[in-house]
């Protein structure tokens, strides 16, 4: 009797419910071809993660790029509003000083240029009464006949001194109609618009948004 060594078990057959399927060996050899075409998917596939990464990578930075920016804008808007508001209260201060010494110097000015602007309403009128403080009253007199004969205003005026009145504040009052200035009323006017001014700049000084999606 000849002895039969046992062989090893290799795996490779597959029983199903007691039928016998033949298994499908891997292979162990591949073609030039098939090895390239492998390779080549790999590099793809490689290419594709890196691409992909540095893609996330730069949305992170353009992110982060753009918070900075926005705060940057921010902190800009606001010290420009700043630098504007400053410049402007500046600029006021300087007008006043201005507006004070031309008062000082030509206090009659301010109601010649009101009766220059009202002479085509003063023309028909028979009388144009004038208050004025105590100081202004009698230089005003004289400016204002002068200024209406230059004009052409036939009417008479009429200057009388209200103690309540400050320098170079004046009335007109004219049958029709009245007319009134004062200095420091017009300061706080100045004031005011300016202010409103300069909040409504404010608010369109807003810093930019910018759109992440697009």
């Amino acid at each position: 009797m000849t002895d039969q060594l046992p062989r090893k078990f290799t795996f490779d057959t597959v029983f199903d419910g007691g039928r016998v399927i033949e298994s499908v060996r891997p292979r162990r050899a591949f073609s030039q071809e098939e090895v390239d075409a492998a390779r080549a998917e790999g590099h793809a596939q490689g290419e594709r993660s890196a691409v992909a990464l540095a893609q996330q990578h730069i949305a992170a930075s353009l992110s982060e790029i753009a918070h900075d920016t926005r705060q940057a804008l921010g902190a800009l808007a606001h010290l420009a509003q700043e630098h504007r508001v400053a410049s402007a209260e500046l600029a006021l201060v300087c007008a006043r000083r201005i507006a004070d010494a031309a008062l000082d110097r030509f206090p009659q000015a301010p109601a010649q240029a009101a009766l220059a602007a009202l002479a085509g309403e003063l023309q028909s009128e028979p009388r144009l009464m004038v208050r004025a403080s105590a100081n202004d009253a009698e230089h005003l007199t004289k400016a204002l006949n002068s200024a209406a004969d230059e004009i052409g205003l036939s009417g008479q005026i009429i200057v009388r001194v209200d103690p309540s009145l400050p320098r170079a504040a004046f009335m007109f009052d004219w049958g029709d109609g009245r007319a009134r200035f004062d200095p420091a009323q017009a300061e706080v006017a100045v004031s005011h618009a300016l202010s409103t001014a300069l909040a409504a700049e404010g608010l369109h000084g807003e810093p930019v948004v910018f759109d992440q999606e697009s």
